[in-house]
């Protein structure tokens, strides 16, 4: 007894002890001599911050005294309100995560382009996090601490990806975690101002976590609620969702959708059901319809092969397949006289106004954005190694595959999709003659002359495949700039951003004669496929003048309008001339094939066959040769909707069925 006198004493003698107490808590101050150190510690590494970022040394004392505070304070709650104790410490952990997340990853300007809506939404998924953390755990305190280091690590993991390649770290992306962590070292990892600011304040808020205890008697009752709460959220979250597509294009993510929203909703695009009939035994029955014969095993590509050169032009598009465009001259007069060797028309894009990269993957792949979720970014969200493509194809016949983009190479993730389709070269901006400028961005004659270039390197008879990505008619188009001339106007209408489009389509025009021109006289023979990305996003009244409805409330064929860009496959040799041909982007990849007269590969032949009754497809319909009209999907009967059918589950097997990957249809080798 006189032991346990002793040792109180003694305890009073080292702490000073502040005792609040009310009905429903109780608020204990104990100042231990062993918290001091810590507390000095950490005062330092702020006082560092502050003066490395400018920041007033005050800041420091005030973390320190809060931080020496949390350290020392005791806090005892009546186990009476555990529950609402429970409730409050979710919400205020949610809140301070979404509120701390944005801070550290958006500037102020961009923070505030968050809606309402997505911030509650980003609160609900925070939220979700913590309950479903507290029913697995059954200890609040424990659960929330993990939740908060691991919803602030994945920030953080986002902070320093978007910094080294330009693109927001995604659910996808933990399929090339270990590619990650490999050229991990050859970063410079800094933190700046908001990013350090973020780090001090996770380290007092998880210090103020540790304080609160609340046990719990009945666990069964904690974890039962904790469930309900969730699964509720859950509800309403996939319902309020339902069209709120995944940003994938630099920040949009965090500042259109919130950063832990968009991360949820690229886990919900990343699983996609199989299509209906899918089956090993159908993936046989194609195989077998389709399959390599001996007599095709044994067919390469002739040396007299063309060197194949695909271009796809950004934003380029014929404004007149909307409605009546006049103007003051032709807007593309090379491109309306070509009429030799030549297979030349309308494709349909499934994209409008962006996200060029899905139009890219398309004509590669010969694969359909049609069944992939909606707003989904092929290239980010699905390309995986061993992916197949036109690339793959041609370097079995014996082809050297590169790519030019004169652009950052981290757009749309570019530098990593290349490799994976298989080219063996990229050249991006800093490849680029960057004098070359129209506007603000490299011209098409620049990277035409880039072409030209790799063309005249190239030894004599080697084959070669170049797909190129212009950047010179990016939107937008409002901006005068003193390094270009508008000598094209629309006659019918004045909008200034419509003119500044239909001059620098003219001057593609001009470029594209120039190439032609250069490869109409080469010795060897020489295939050319061009198309457009998508048609360029304007000004509203435009489409209204054209169409009387602008961008909503249009029939199907209306709408479709919208996502029609021109195209042609030219050779500098003799072939056919077809003019006013209407497909699809899907489709280009294996009409340059047929073309250069190298044999169809099974998927090919499969869509050549599929081409005939429905000859152009995208997104948001397909084109009925049947009916002679534009349908929905889920309008298809017969042997169309068999054939779209197959094509689905030719795709799912392709991109999501590692397992059973048809080796007919999709080999690597």
């Amino acid at each position: 007894m006189q032991s346990i006198i002793k040792e109180e004493r003694e305890d009073r003698e080292n702490n000073s002890c502040l005792l609040c107490e009310y009905k429903i808590m109780k608020f204990q101050i104990e100042f231990k001599k062993k918290t001091f150190i810590p507390t000095a510690i950490a005062f330092f590494i702020m006082l560092g911050f502050c003066l490395y970022s400018g920041k007033t040394p005050l800041m420091a004392v005030l973390f320190g005294a809060i931080y020496f505070a949390i350290k020392n304070i005791t806090v005892t709650l009546t186990p009476k309100l555990n529950g609402l104790w429970v409730a409050l410490e979710v919400i205020v952990c949610s809140l301070f995560t979404e509120l701390l997340i944005h801070h550290m990853l958006l500037l102020p300007e961009d923070r505030v382009r968050i809606t309402k809506e997505k911030w509650i939404l980003n609160l609900l998924c925070c939220l979700v996090a913590y309950l479903v953390m507290i029913c697995i755990t059954a200890r609040p305190k424990i659960a929330c601490m993990i939740t908060y280091i691991v919803l602030m690590s994945l920030a953080g993991i986002n902070y320093f990806v978007y910094k080294f390649r330009g693109n927001e770290f995604s659910f996808n992306d933990f399929k090339a975690i270990f590619t990650g962590l490999s050229v991990a070292s050859e970063y410079k990892f800094t933190l700046d101002t908001r990013a350090a600011m973020a780090v001090v304040l996770s380290i007092v808020f998880v210090a103020a976590i540790r304080k609160i205890n609340l046990e719990f008697k009945r666990i069964y009752m904690l974890r039962g609620t904790t469930l309900c709460v969730a699964v509720i959220s859950i509800v309403y979250l996939v319902g309020k969702t339902e069209y709120i597509v995944t940003e994938t294009w630099e920040q949009k993510g965090s500042y259109r959708n919130g950063y832990i929203l968009n991360f949820v909703l690229g886990i919900r695009d990343s699983f996609v059901e199989k299509p209906e009939g899918y089956s090993v035994d159908t993936i046989k029955m194609l195989e077998d319809q389709y399959g390599v014969t001996e007599t095709d095993a044994n067919t390469q590509a002739s040396e007299e092969a063309p060197v194949i050169i695909a271009i796809m032009n950004e934003s380029f598009a014929d404004l007149g397949v909307i409605g009546n465009l006049q103007t003051n001259e032709p807007v593309t007069p090379f491109l309306d006289s070509m009429q030799t060797n030549i297979t030349k028309g309308y494709a349909l894009s499934s994209v409008f106004g962006a996200k060029t990269p899905n139009s890219e993957w398309e004509f590669l792949t010969g694969n359909t954005m049609a069944y992939l979720p909606s707003g989904s970014v092929a290239y980010q969200q699905y390309v995986s190694e061993g992916a197949y493509s036109l690339v793959g194809t041609l370097k079995n016949q014996g082809y050297q595959c590169i790519a030019m983009h004169p652009y950052y190479s981290t757009g749309w993730s570019r530098n990593k999709i290349y490799p994976l389709l298989g080219f063996e070269e990229s050249y991006f901006m800093d490849d680029f003659n960057q004098n070359h400028i129209v506007r603000e961005y490299i011209t098409d004659q620049e990277l035409y002359d880039k072409i030209i270039a790799q063309y005249e390197a190239k030894k004599k008879g080697d084959k070669m495949f170049i797909m190129s990505i212009t950047m010179q008619n990016h939107g937008g188009y409002n901006d005068k700039y003193d390094n270009f001339t508008e000598n094209i106007r629309m006659t019918n209408g004045y909008y200034p951003d419509v003119n500044q489009y239909l001059s620098l389509v003219n001057t593609s025009d001009a470029a594209l004669q120039n190439l032609i021109h250069y490869f109409s006289n080469v010795d060897e023979k020489v295939e050319i496929v061009f198309f457009g990305d998508h048609q360029p996003s304007l000004n509203n009244n435009f489409y209204v003048s054209l169409n009387g409805n602008g961008l909503s409330g249009l029939t199907l064929e209306q709408l479709e309008d919208l996502f029609t860009v021109p195209f042609f496959i030219w050779t500098n040799y003799e072939t056919e001339t077809t003019t006013d041909v209407h497909t699809s982007l899907n489709y280009l990849s294996t009409m340059v094939l047929d073309k250069a007269g190298i044999e169809l590969p099974p998927y090919e032949k499969f869509l050549c066959d599929m081409q005939k009754d429905i000859p152009a497809m995208n997104a948001r319909g397909y084109y009925s040769a049947k009916d002679g009209c534009f349908k929905h999907y889920q309008d298809a009967d017969g042997e169309e909707a068999e054939m779209l059918n197959y094509y689905q589950i030719l795709q799912y097997n392709s991109m999501f069925d590692k397992r059973h990957k048809s080796e007919v249809f999709f080999s690597e080798e």
